[in-house]
């Protein structure tokens, strides 16, 4: 029986609502555009930072987890230091091929390696070209360190990675400004002069956070690179990509490879590292800080919009309790408690404060559904902020409803029905 009571009391304040909106359009619209601004501009805000937050945690897996990159120029600045003092690495020297195979040698806890560095060139397949084209040069260990996905063709063999042989695994985006309809497998791609077999082809796989994507690249052996340029003393962004052997300690291997690096440089035990080991951590731990102040500022920017709302909802719903004194003193007079009042203004005031912000979410959501279109980056509504809209309203809506929902429940019944 009570169940029936309590289903009966939402029909009738859902009908009462929309009565209301039917009844008083632009009081309701303006009301409503109150909680439909403030759901919009919060849940706007939390679609955002999860949607970045998303692409870029996608961006450093890519860089791996267990991945320490061994490079010159360290990635943030020292611990405790606010400033990057770029000036203590100027003169540091770049990694060497010949300190791959030696990390490989002389490390315990690597499971691989590579060495890779890179530099731009236009590219030529009989009449079609694709000027600055980024050419990486690695060693044979790449397709295991950054788990690579071949979708066409094969990976270059270790010796014929050693060997120097003129073999190149294209990218994705490579394939299609180059050839267009064509088979790449078998062709000859010209470089500088040189010419390459096109062996295989990378499975499409976006740009990361840091503008590269090995859809844009092509991927040739380090030994038939150095033929082409000269990278003697020269940074062309020279980095050993070293990868830990699985359930090892990072902070283990971390340690293991600078003593390991320091080995191979001969540096005295007083001497600082002339080299920095970079782990994805560094940005991770970066961005965790960022990501709970854009937060925070969600919340004040969404909440102001929120509590305007509210005072709109609040409004509607005190002169909605004004215009039916009457309705409520007849309800009361034959037998209506206190409760059942209550609850249907409440119910009331939060199906109101819903529709302004299911409102708010549609908007969103045909704004996500523009932007991904258009952009490389996906914004995605997530059903989490969806429910996080619909709660956050639905709190608004009783809050605003309370005062105006006691109000009605206190009427005495002969004074209001004797109200004009």
């Amino acid at each position: 029986m009570k169940r029936l009571i309590f289903v009966r009391l939402i029909v009738e304040s859902f009908n009462f609502a929309i009565n209301s909106l039917k009844v008083n359009k632009l009081r309701t619209i303006l009301s409503l555009l109150g909680i439909t601004i403030g759901i919009f501009a919060i849940i706007s805000v939390f679609t955002v930072i999860d949607s970045l937050e998303r692409y870029i945690r996608d961006s450093l897996s890519s860089l791996g987890s267990n991945m320490i990159y061994v490079q010159k120029w360290p990635w943030t600045p020292p611990e405790g230091e606010t400033e990057y003092p770029w000036w203590r690495y100027l003169n540091r020297p770049v990694p060497e091929y010949s300190e791959t195979e030696e990390v490989l040698r002389r490390s315990r806890l690597t499971e691989n390696a590579a060495f890779l560095f890179g530099f731009n060139r236009t590219v030529q397949y009989e009449n079609s070209k694709a000027e600055n084209t980024e050419i990486l040069a690695t060693s044979h260990g790449l397709l295991d360190v950054w788990s690579l996905d071949i979708e066409t063709g094969r990976y270059f063999t270790e010796s014929e990675m050693n060997s120097g042989v003129p073999l190149a695994v294209v990218g994705f985006d490579i394939q299609e400004k180059l050839f267009e309809d064509i088979a790449p497998l078998g062709k000859t791609i010209k470089i500088q002069g040189h010419k390459f077999l096109i062996i295989g082809v990378y499975s499409k796989s976006g740009q990361d956070m840091f503008g590269t994507s090995m859809d844009k690249r092509i991927h040739i052996s380090t030994t038939y690179a150095l033929t082409m340029v000269d990278i003697r003393n020269r940074d062309r962004g020279q980095t050993i990509c070293v990868k830990g052997k699985a359930n090892s300690d990072a902070d283990e291997v971390k340690a293991e490879l600078a003593g390991v690096m320091r080995s191979i440089r001969k540096l005295r035990p007083m001497e600082d590292n002339d080299f920095a080991l970079n782990e994805v951590s560094f940005i991770s731990n970066q961005f965790d800080q960022f990501f709970i102040v854009f937060n925070m500022a969600g919340w004040i920017i969404g909440g102001f919009s929120i509590v305007v709302g509210g005072f709109g909802i609040a409004n509607i719903m005190f002169v909605s309790v004004k215009e039916r004194t009457k309705q409520i003193g007849i309800q009361k007079a034959i037998g209506a408690k206190r409760y059942f009042i209550l609850l249907q203004f409440i119910f009331e005031a939060i199906i109101l404060s819903v529709i302004g912000g299911l409102i708010g979410l549609f908007l969103i959501f045909i704004g996500t559904t523009i932007f991904s279109y258009v952009a490389e980056m996906n914004i995605a509504l997530t059903m989490g902020n969806i429910i996080k809209g619909i709660m956050i309203s639905s709190v608004i809506g009783f809050i605003a409803g309370l005062l105006p929902a006691l109000s009605a429940a206190r009427l005495d019944p002969v004074v209001a029905i004797n109200t004009v």
